[in-house]
């Protein structure tokens, strides 16, 4: 098909989107980096525009907003837990799991950085946060990160610090998390994209850096999945299928690319890949 076709075709199903759903409401879970870094306030608009679909959400851990599709109490998820996910699709909890995008997980710290942990492997910082007892806030919540933080003191062979006095949990989100590290001068793990809002809101100033980054098993995949309707009867599956398809349309995936602050992107854009 020509160029020109393949616009007006695009064109056509944006008009008859728009007015097949108008005044419709989608209820998403998804985790608290999409929201604090605002990105879904700047998709959101568009997606109504798009489509007609008012699109609100609930900003949680990945674990409790996988439990909120369980429990059929919203029609769709934008999560970043990948193994959790494909075991939530395997129940039959959800359909159509797709990539959408990625950033990675980060160590920041305090500068002055006691446990010498800077430029280190991620595993090798998190033995050096162990053996020195420095304060480590974890998020403690079943979120995205807080599943990978736990899949990392894993790797290290020895048990997982919960107990330890130096281990923090504070079961708040992320941005809340990194307020307490700051004001207790301890490690956290976070993902990029909510790092750079902190580093935003800051002015580019922020009381905790970047001290371990890179590694491969830090990449942070995010992606988009529809609450099965075989599961949940009255699930709002047309509404969810239409959002998932608007995520890894080439527009969508340009808007999440060009999503920036400071000059950073937050967000690689992946669907397809």
């Amino acid at each position: 098909m020509k160029p020109m076709g393949i616009l007006l075709n695009a064109l056509c199903f944006m008009l008859f989107a728009t007015t097949v759903f108008a005044g419709e409401t989608l209820m998403m879970a998804t985790t608290t980096s999409t929201d604090d870094t605002g990105l879904l306030n700047a998709l959101a608009p568009v997606f109504a525009k798009d489509t007609g679909i008012e699109l609100k959400w609930t900003a949680t851990g990945t674990g409790k907003a996988l439990k909120l599709g369980e429990n059929c109490d919203v029609d769709v998820l934008l999560v970043h837990a990948p193994e959790v996910e494909k075991t939530f699709v395997g129940n039959g909890f959800g359909i159509n799991r797709k990539e959408v995008m990625y950033n990675d997980f980060v160590i920041i710290g305090p500068a002055s950085d006691t446990a010498k942990i800077k430029g280190k492997s991620v595993m090798t910082a998190f033995e050096k946060i162990r053996g020195a007892g420095a304060s480590f806030a974890s998020r403690g919540d079943k979120s995205g990160t807080h599943t990978i933080e736990l899949d990392l003191w894993k790797k290290t062979g020895k048990p997982l610090p919960e107990k330890e006095s130096w281990y923090i949990q504070t079961g708040q989100g992320m941005l809340q998390t990194i307020g307490m590290a700051a004001e207790r001068k301890a490690y956290t793990l976070t993902d990029r994209g909510t790092y750079i809002k902190y580093e935003s809101d800051h002015k580019g100033h922020p009381p905790l850096v970047i001290l371990v980054e890179g590694d491969d098993v830090l990449k942070n995949q995010y992606s988009v999945i529809e609450v099965s309707g075989k599961h949940c009867p009255n699930v709002k599956s047309a509404l969810a299928k239409s959002f998932s398809d608007w995520m890894v349309s080439a527009r969508t995936q340009k808007l999440i690319g060009d999503f920036k602050l400071l000059g950073k992107p937050l967000f690689t854009p992946n669907a397809g890949k």
